[in-house]
């Protein structure tokens, strides 16, 4: 019955980490008001979808966040839709779809995956395929991670191939592996 509780109570522990790790998938938010630098081998700005698509060794960062994929599309608000938000709310950035090796740092936290979408409004960032986070040496791996930033919630699916199940790890005190994305 140990190892059960121990289990549960890890589940208890991760899902306000993956809330609050995934910050670092928080773009808009995860620096405040820092400004975001984003360098890559080709920039192509994308008026008319509302976008700048950026291609080749993406390297985004605003404050401690870091999002590195080999393409990043960032789609912001128009003027209308912006027009439309409440005076109190003050943002430009509509979504940002990431692929390629995505991997998004924050406050010593990692998460991995094929493909990355965060959506502002919602405040919900979606890591599809191959997804693994990391908190110290704790590791959450499925093929999609679902983060509710503002609710705290987050979801770990597994994906349709028979035998792909979610698994997590948990390491109390500091032992196990060593912690981030293995080389």
């Amino acid at each position: 019955m140990k190892p059960l509780l121990r289990f549960l109570c890890g589940i208890v522990f991760l899902s306000p980490f993956l809330a609050a790790s995934l910050g670092l998938a928080a773009p808009a938010s995860a620096g405040g008001k820092a400004p975001i630098h984003i360098e890559a081998d080709r920039m192509v700005s994308l008026k008319n979808d509302n976008a700048v698509l950026f291609t080749g060794n993406v390297d985004a960062r605003q404050g401690q966040m870091v999002i590195r994929a080999a393409e990043m599309t960032v789609y912001y608000l128009s003027n209308e839709e912006k027009a439309k938000l409440p005076q109190s709310e003050e943002r430009s950035l509509k979504k940002l779809f990431a692929s390629g090796n995505v991997e998004i740092q924050n406050d010593g936290m990692t998460g991995t995956g094929d493909k990355m979408e965060y959506y502002e409004a919602e405040r919900k960032m979606i890591l599809i395929g191959n997804s693994k986070v990391w908190q110290d040496n704790n590791l959450v791996t499925g093929h999609t991670v679902v983060v509710f930033l503002d609710q705290g919630k987050s979801i770990v699916e597994r994906g349709e191939k028979k035998g792909e199940r979610v698994k997590a790890f948990f390491y109390p005190g500091g032992e196990g592996p060593q912690s981030g994305p293995q080389q």
